[in-house]
């Protein structure tokens, strides 16, 4: 056994072989441990809900119930964990579904092993990881000035400077934490601030 933090790590995809896969490539890694394996999205929940993972990495094509509606189920219950996508679709579509979902993280089935690898890692340490696409559907603007604020970045200055919290935001906007947390760093960015604090500040001064 590796004296390093063990990730443990539930897998679910519908087709063995990249399920198989999956486990063979993780095997070979000294701090992360497969604990188990689900083909659809029923079996993934019940997964979970047995040998609580600190990392699901998961499709979102699966039969009986699919990985959306999983998402959905592990976030409703507030399962304590951390979420990796691992797809064969990088649409907008998917993506926009995936980020406001809850997921914690995205992978392209097409991506290096070590990219997926690192992914993992990087998910159940609490960092998200998601493609620029992601950030150009967030951050698109209707002015030309790439430092204006959206409209959404408006609403979530204005809460902010209120003294909210990323879930009280989030419940107000109708919107996931993650949603916000993407927001925020593009808000911050933009108005050349390191935190809520300064945030506000900028707020109140306009």
């Amino acid at each position: 056994m590796s004296d390093l933090p063990q990730i443990r790590i539930v897998l679910a995809d519908d087709h063995a072989l990249v399920l198989e896969g999956l486990r063979a490539l993780l095997s070979a890694e000294p701090d992360l441990t497969v604990v188990a394996t689900a083909t659809d999205g029923e079996r993934l929940l019940d997964a979970v809900r047995r040998f609580t993972p600190d990392v699901v990495a998961m499709d979102l094509q699966m039969p009986f119930m699919d990985g959306l509606t999983c998402l959905r189920h592990l976030r409703s219950e507030e399962l304590p964990v951390r979420v990796l996508v691992i797809s064969a679709f990088g649409d907008a579509q998917s993506l926009r579904a995936v980020v406001e979902g809850g997921a914690d993280g995205f992978a392209l089935k097409t991506d290096p092993p070590e990219m997926t690898i690192a992914a993992i890692r990087q998910v159940a340490s609490g960092r998200m990881v998601f493609p620029d696409a992601v950030r150009r559907w967030l951050v698109r603007s209707t002015t030309n000035d790439p430092n204006a604020l959206t409209d959404r970045e408006e609403s979530v200055l204005a809460l902010i400077a209120e003294g909210r919290s990323n879930s009280q935001i989030g419940v107000t906007l109708s919107l996931s934490e993650n949603t916000i947390k993407f927001h925020l760093r593009n808000l911050f960015s933009k108005l050349g601030v390191t935190n809520r604090t300064e945030a506000a500040a900028k707020y109140h001064r306009r």
